[in-house]
């Protein structure tokens, strides 16, 4: 019942964290590039309650944001880039090796390169590509600083306060 309960409030608090995001203007001339701050609440839950429940949260974020704050081709790039990063951290977690700031980096460059190749699909030119250089930089340093915060706060919580 309290798995529920908080995989609930982080779900909340992913759906917070995104709409958050939508108002902060960022000043690169890349289209849809986002900090990625939603993401903060699936790695905190894939290291609290495992890949399941991750993907769950991840899952339910991106339809419901989509429903709520977007639009069917916004809800493509996101669900492209939430499946790829969930699957690239949950493997990266699981072969161990990577501290939860480098599984984080991880699926924010997954999370780039999977709506990049959303928007070539979509957009049927390959000149979509220019923009990975600088969307992987981005999404290293996006995905770096929040598993970082995810790692402050997952040492700040009591040994099995949420189990």
């Amino acid at each position: 019942m309290r798995r529920t309960a908080y995989c609930g409030m982080l779900l909340a608090f992913a759906l917070i964290l995104g709409y958050v995001e939508s108002l902060i203007p960022l000043p690169f001339g890349l289209p849809g590039m986002k900090l990625g701050l939603p993401n903060l609440a699936v790695v905190l839950v894939l290291y609290l309650f495992g890949e399941k429940e991750a993907l769950f949260i991840n899952l339910g974020r991106v339809l419901l944001a989509g429903f709520l704050f977007g639009n069917l081709s916004s809800l493509l790039y996101s669900l492209s880039g939430a499946l790829l990063s969930f699957l690239v951290m949950a493997v990266c977690r699981r072969q161990g090796g990577l501290s939860i700031a480098g599984v984080s980096c991880a699926g924010g460059l997954a999370h780039n390169m999977a709506q990049v190749t959303a928007a070539v699909l979509v957009t049927e030119t390959m000149q979509v590509f220019y923009y990975v250089p600088p969307l992987l930089v981005c999404g290293a340093l996006t995905g770096l600083v929040l598993g970082i915060l995810a790692g402050t706060v997952l040492r700040h919580l009591p040994p099995s306060s949420l189990r």
